[in-house]
């Protein structure tokens, strides 16, 4: 497979490629100014060469030198991941801290080498794959005397297919349209699609728990692994590649979700399945919230096992899918590589109207195999457009705050969940951001004993005054998640951004269990700072 050969964006999210050009952005800013009643004008892009940047505090010994750079360019576009207040600061020409190094290895021996160094001189090692972390991931602390971030892009093949198994043995720097091209003509998918899917590598998806395409059952990578290959400081780790094991506790979980702090993730082994053919979805409108997330329920637990199950809020369904503001719909999609999948599509659309869901006949596509286009027409259709031509960087810089955050909850918590978490979060955009402000929510995903709720919030801010803003937001809603008995991340990570809700989440006894096989696997303490421990 070929490197990756598209620079990633340092101001928006994605790759230079996916930038909006400065009509887009000039046409926002001026829909921003009607609002405020002030004119708002989009701030230069800066151009990297101008950016001024500290001196490098390492020197890289002459054997590593033809693939590890102290380069001001190199050290600037690894310097951010890609939530938005980090790409406003890369708008505004601020990079107060970079690594001081970026490693590039070819190849195993290469990552060895870099590593050894890294831990003979103590400088912290970051692992670096897609950069599309949102939980700051990758960012180099403040309180690092010296750090080299290692970009996985050049760990870009495929290294074995077993396609009886249906699986194969992928680096860890292979992109994710990369994968899939290679897969397609073996007939073959991973089907593992995060919305980050065009800019983020399979090595980031294990290291991180990313949750994919699926809204039941394979929901997260985890339930791809079949087998990792890691180095840390003391030594590689490899798992026996098996269909499953009752050997003790499983090697591949405690490296999935691990996020850098225990090693760098060389390859895996995935599971794959054969490309869908057969599809069918439908849009189902429901008077109210209530009664959608419970024929939600009902769906799911019915275990139909549908690829998609992803219920809008009247909010996010006005807002998205043009709905009347009062209404939700429910999104249901199936698909199979063997078998028609009318008869499901039927079922899961009975049990929904059974609880009030309404659904033209126009609103049920049915694919069997013929490439008839599913889920392109209606309110499905509309909000497909809206949810994949979201780009961030139109309104960076102009003072339109937007951000996330996404839970999960058992099914018998949730109402009381969701209208703490609306009351708490609510109260905390309306006093810092006022009546502008909007809050909605979304299903990603959906299990048989409980739901996963994206909340999306947005509004105006003034211009450099976003950070204090967010931080409020995001504090409120951390410690309303939490408190409500809820997950600080499903599937997003935890990063630095996520440690005070998942230091109140996770049981001390593990943390100290997990602190005890970082000090054995990392003794010098140099991977990824601050994530999941200090």
């Amino acid at each position: 497979m070929a490197v990756w050969d598209q620079r990633r964006s340092f101001w928006t999210w994605g790759n230079v490629g996916d930038e909006p050009s400065e009509t887009h952005r000039k046409n926002a800013a001026a829909e921003i100014s009607k609002i405020r009643g002030i004119e708002v004008v989009p701030p230069p892009v800066p151009s990297l060469k101008d950016v001024a940047l500290r001196a490098s505090r390492v020197e890289v010994p002459a054997r590593l030198s033809g693939y590890v750079s102290t380069e001001n360019s190199d050290r600037l576009l690894h310097t951010y991941g890609g939530h938005g207040l980090e790409l406003l600061k890369a708008l505004r020409g601020q990079f107060d801290n970079p690594p001081d190094a970026v490693a590039h290895p070819h190849n195993e021996d290469e990552l060895e080498a870099v590593l050894a160094w890294c831990d003979q001189q103590g400088h912290k090692a970051i692992p670096y794959g897609g950069a599309t972390s949102v939980v700051w991931g990758l960012n180099v602390p403040d309180d690092v005397s010296s750090a080299v971030t290692i970009d996985m892009a050049n760990f870009n093949r495929i290294i074995e297919l077993d396609e009886t198994s249906r699986a194969a043995r992928i680096e860890a720097g292979v992109f994710g349209p990369d994968l899939e091209s290679a897969l397609r003509p073996h007939g073959l998918t991973l089907r593992h699609f995060p919305q980050s899917f065009p800019w983020s590598t399979v090595g980031g998806w294990v290291a991180t728990r990313s949750g994919g395409h699926y809204a039941t059952n394979h929901t997260h990578i985890d339930d791809f692994v079949e087998s990792v290959r890691m180095l840390s400081p003391l030594g590689w780790w490899e798992s026996r590649r098996l269909p499953g094991s009752g050997a003790g506790p499983s090697p591949d979980r405690m490296v999935i979700g691990s996020e850098g702090i225990l090693g760098v993730i060389s390859n895996v082994w995935l599971r794959l399945q054969k490309r869908p053919t057969f599809r069918a979805t439908a849009g189902v409108v429901f008077p109210s919230w209530v009664e959608g997330y419970e024929a939600t329920r009902q769906i799911v637990q019915a275990k139909l096992w549908p690829s998609n199950l992803r219920l809008l809020d009247p909010a996010e369904a006005e807002q998205s899918a043009g709905l009347d503001g009062k209404q939700s719909l429910l999104i249901i999609g199936f698909e199979s590589s063997e078998v028609s999948q009318a008869a499901n599509i039927h079922s899961a659309v009975a049990i929904a109207q059974d609880h009030g869901g309404l659904v033209e006949d126009d609103q049920i596509a049915v694919d069997d195999g013929s490439g008839k286009a599913t889920g392109r027409g209606g309110a499905v259709g509309a909000w497909r457009d809206a949810f994949i031509g979201v780009n961030a960087g139109v309104s960076n810089g102009l003072g339109l705050l937007t951000d996330t955050f996404e839970t999960a909850i058992t099914w018998d918590q949730w109402p009381q969940f969701d209208a703490h978490v609306r009351e708490k979060v609510g109260a905390a955009l309306r006093e810092t951001i006022g009546g502008n402000a909007r809050l909605s929510c979304r299903f990603t995903h959906v299990y048989t004993d409980g739901p996963a709720p994206y909340y999306s919030f947005s509004g105006l801010v003034t211009p450099g005054g976003e950070h204090e803003v967010w931080q409020h937001i995001k504090e409120t809603a951390t410690t309303a998640v939490v408190e409500a008995g809820g997950t600080t991340t499903h599937h997003h990570a935890v990063g630095r951004m996520h440690r005070p809700g998942y230091d109140k989440q996770v049981p001390e006894t593990f943390r100290s269990t997990l602190k005890a096989m970082k000090a054995n696997l990392d003794p010098n303490g140099i991977l990824n700072p601050g994530v999941l421990i200090d």
